[in-house]
């Protein structure tokens, strides 16, 4: 295996300046994103010693077609281009930290009206404040719990808060004290706005001031001999404390810091974060990661503090929480490749000086032992749980390739799947595999417009030829599209070129190495006259047949039978059940909303409120279609225009006078047949 000679740029036309690279395949997808302070310098290593380079680094030249780069002014600017790139493209050769388990947040809701505090996980919202995360639920719900009975904010559901503002009475919580009852008017929206933003400010850190000020305000209710309202003070300040004391106090009040450590090996690297804010841990939280290239621990714990950090910007909004929002000293176990531009971008961030380094001595480096013995037990634990994954994964598209007598190994792989019920609401799915792992952004659904005529068999492959046809159609337009953005934009000098050159790829831009289609030889040959009638001769087809699971090729009379127990096998029954649980759950989606809708949900122009005061003037949609446009016209909010054009669609009769004139016919719904 040698480097592609076409891919080395000409001697001397790579500057010296700091810039960011992208590396693209055949396809023109982009497979891998880099920056450097010395473009010249880094690209070249790529080129002088091929045979040096790591395993994964090798296969990413070899399968690369082209090198770009774009020319900045600064480190600085490098990374926060870098990190861009690496959002909008995706590269499957870049390291992608992802969290080792899904860790539950404290979550304030500061975008509704009336605040909302709940346990979140997943995705971050903007207009919502996160804490945490915490290692368990039960961890949050106890911490909110003992809070409520000096913060009496809203712990309720939409649906909840509704029923209660609708029947004037307040949930349990409101009657107990543990809710200011905003749903029925206890308390104003700024009054319970308040209370939250004393929630926040005492989980961010400011214990100091609401104790202090209980105190006082127990003590003045003693000297005034109220002793029932001082001993509820009192037990106010108990469950504050009692509150605090879940959070283990490890560093002086006043520091707010992130602890970073990595433990890594020649595959794998295991991160563990833990966040400080007031002396506090207030959360934990650990990635792995695959090493797809021979980068260090001090490039991985730069690439890593870009992804932790790369959201802060633009969650400006989500400054009380953690994991986007930037301390004021970020500590690492293995100082970034770069320190200084890590913490000018950082201060950036913040908009405030920000502090990147190694602790040295002190409870500081105590702490750092503490979170580096973590991310070793993690990377164990992780190694446990995937013991051969990475050699598996290579072993199955290994097998896929020598069974099937493909010329490389199929890195992406599409299935398709149809599912429909007696020939109603056909749909069809594609999901998308790539280096043996689902890519779910990738994953298409298809409603079929027409599958010709026949059994349930024809039926399959008529719209298995429908969606294959359709598919590659789309990718053909958009190649010619790309193409032609490349060639207006091509100058020679890629250094010039600025940072948004072309457009975004689109849906269909990628072509795999490996079509399967659910179904045997028919449903096979079908997708392969699909590809042969657009011109496309380079994409191996098969099917996978469920009964025996048996892998059927186009040209062949006989199936191809692979090991039971192969891991080839194996990867291509998982590409294909998942692809029918993405088709069934969008026919599931179709014939519900065909059994819960109606012929006016498909009339231009009726909106939802219109459609319920026709239903309830005339009690169903068949006594609707028997009136006349004047008795539908006199329903209100009904004009004579609209009445006509209801008239004619129920009943297929021309619209306009009442039915009996020559206006055009009634617009005809459609299924949405278009790829979605």
């Amino acid at each position: 295996m040698a480097a592609t000679p076409h891919l080395r740029p000409a001697p001397g036309s790579i500057p010296r300046d700091p810039g960011v690279y992208r590396f693209r395949d055949a396809a023109g997808q982009v497979i891998y994103v880099g920056k450097a302070k010395n473009l010249r310098a880094r690209l070249s290593s790529y080129f002088r010693d091929f045979a040096g380079l790591h395993p994964r680094t090798q296969q990413m030249v070899s399968t690369a077609a082209d090198v770009d780069w774009t020319v900045v002014g600064t480190e600085v600017e490098a990374l926060q281009l870098e990190y861009s790139w690496i959002k909008q493209y995706d590269p499957r050769f870049n390291v992608k930290y992802r969290d080792d388990k899904s860790y539950p947040y404290l979550a304030v809701t500061l975008n509704e009206e009336f605040p909302r505090v709940q346990v979140m996980r997943g995705a971050k919202r903007r207009g919502v404040r996160y804490f945490g995360p915490y290692s368990h639920a039960w961890a949050i719900r106890e911490t909110v719990d003992l809070m409520l009975r000096v913060f009496p904010v809203r712990t309720c559901s939409a649906g909840v808060f509704r029923g209660a503002r609708n029947s004037g009475r307040p949930c349990l919580l409101g009657y107990i004290g543990k809710c200011a009852a905003p749903c029925v008017g206890k308390a104003t929206p700024e009054e319970h706005r308040a209370l939250v933003e004393d929630f926040c400010s005492f989980l961010a850190g400011d214990t100091g001031r609401f104790i202090r000020g209980l105190e006082a305000r127990m003590a003045e209710a003693a000297q005034e001999m109220e002793y029932e309202r001082a001993a509820r003070i009192r037990d106010d300040i108990g469950a504050l404390r009692a509150a605090l004391e879940k959070q283990a106090v490890v560093l002086p009040d006043s520091t707010d810091c992130d602890v970073i450590a990595m433990a890594d090996d020649q595959l794998e690297a295991a991160v563990q974060i833990f966040h400080v804010r007031g002396g506090r841990i207030r959360g934990q939280r650990g990635y792995v990661v695959d090493k797809v290239t021979d980068a260090g621990p001090d490039e991985l714990m730069e690439t890593f503090l870009g992804q932790l950090y790369g959201g802060a910007e633009e969650a400006a909004d989500e400054d009380g929480g953690t994991g986007g929002a930037v301390p004021r000293e970020v500590l690492v176990s293995d100082a970034p490749a770069d320190t200084g531009a890590v913490a000018s971008w950082l201060s950036g961030l913040r908009g405030s000086t920000v502090d990147v380094r190694v602790p040295r001595r002190g409870d500081k480096r105590d702490l750092m032992e503490t979170v580096a013995k973590n991310a070793r037990e993690a990377l164990a634990r992780h190694k446990t749980h995937r013991a051969g994954d990475l050699s598996t994964r290579g072993r199955a598209l290994n097998e896929v390739q020598e069974a099937l007598d493909l010329p490389e190994a199929p890195l992406r792989i599409e299935c398709y799947d149809i599912s429909n019920l007696q020939g109603e609401h056909v749909v069809a799915s594609m999901v998308v595999f790539e280096d043996g792992l689902a890519r779910k952004s990738e994953y298409r659904r298809f409603s079929i417009r027409g599958s010709g005529e026949g059994g349930a068999e024809q039926h399959d492959v008529a719209a298995m030829y429908e969606v294959i046809k359709r598919r590659f159609t789309r990718y053909l337009e958009e190649s010619a599209r790309a193409g032609e953005v490349a060639r207006m934009g091509e100058s020679g000098d890629h250094g010039d070129r600025p940072a948004g050159d072309a457009p975004p790829p689109g849906k269909f831009a990628y072509p795999p190495n490996l079509v399967v289609v659910d179904g045997a030889r028919p449903q096979a040959e079908a997708a392969r006259r699909a590809l042969e009638e657009l011109g496309i001769e380079d994409i191996a087809v098969c099917g996978l047949a469920k009964r025996l699971e048996e892998v059927w090729l186009p040209d062949d009379e006989d199936p191809v039978i692979l090991p039971r127990t192969g891991e080839g096998l194996y990867l291509l029954q998982r590409v294909r059940d998942e692809a029918h649980r993405f088709a069934v759950a969008y026919h599931r989606q179709k014939r519900a909303k065909a059994l819960t809708g109606s012929k006016l949900d498909d009339l231009p122009g009726l909106g939802p409120t219109r459609r319920t005061a026709l239903i309830k003037e005339f009690g169903s949609v068949k006594r609707l279609a028997s009136a006349t446009a004047e008795e539908i016209a006199a329903v209100p909010g009904i004009g004579p225009k609209l009445a006509e054009a209801v008239h004619a669609h129920l009943t297929g009769e021309p619209a306009g006078g009442g039915g009996r004139g020559d206006g055009a016919p009634a617009q005809q719904g459609t299924d949405g047949g278009g790829d979605t």
